[in-house]
């Protein structure tokens, strides 16, 4: 089902076109979509929401912003930080100049943000496929992005992640991975954690499946 409570955190109104547009295509109706220019005033927005109990389902959020006046948020990362510990079911989308793959994978890896699209000629394109990927609760890193590494394999498997996929691999189905998890004292154990862990790495190694990714982690002797 689509977003109907969006909020954009944006400072430069030319970058802000490719985002009306992209929410027009997809009907998310003006009245639904706030546009804010300062990290704060976004983060004052989103606890306002939850305190009236219309929560924003969606941020879309630059990385860097104008130093014109005093910010306790020094930036979309501590944006998405704060946002994120007031709701930690937000889904976030960043839209950002920045466009070196590391980065975006660095940001999926440790904030666990949802998108990321950088801003480049036909980014609305980029970003209506975002969005509809995360309307699926799916995630995106844009193809656009710039591959200084290949990240196949530069990307460092946990142990944590070791275990996931060996498993997967002796034929367990993933709603069997927690108690085993919670029997061997393995954190996080949560079904929910363990997905999102998946969706995490088939999304970085751009892999569609967990058979892809068993393949994979085999062929490279990961597991």
């Amino acid at each position: 089902m689509m977003f109907k409570k969006v909020l954009i955190a944006e400072d430069h109104e030319s970058a802000s076109i490719s985002v009306q547009k992209t929410l027009t295509d997809l009907n998310i109706h003006h009245d639904n979509r706030n546009y804010v220019f300062y990290c704060d005033d976004a983060l004052s927005r989103i606890k306002k929401a939850l305190n009236a109990g219309e929560p924003y389902e969606l941020l879309i959020t630059d990385l860097s912003f104008d130093n014109d006046k005093p910010q306790a948020l020094n930036g979309g990362i501590e944006l998405i930080q704060a946002a994120r510990s007031l709701q930690p079911d937000l889904k976030v989308l960043v839209f950002s100049i920045e466009n070196r793959s590391t980065v975006a994978t660095g940001l999926l890896d440790n904030l666990d943000i949802d998108a990321f699209v950088p801003k480049a000629r036909h980014d609305a394109k980029d970003l209506k496929q975002a969005i509809e990927k995360m309307a699926e609760n799916k995630k995106y890193l844009s193809p656009n992005l710039k591959k200084t590494l290949s990240l196949a394999r530069s990307f460092a498997f946990t142990d944590y992640d070791k275990t996931i996929i060996s498993m997967l691999a002796k034929g367990k189905a993933q709603k069997e991975i927690p108690l085993y998890f919670q029997k061997n004292n393995i954190k996080p154990s949560s079904l929910s954690s363990i997905e999102k862990r998946l969706n995490t790495i088939k999304t970085i190694l751009d892999i569609s499946s967990n058979e892809q990714l068993i393949a994979h982690c085999k062929d490279n002797q990961i597991i």
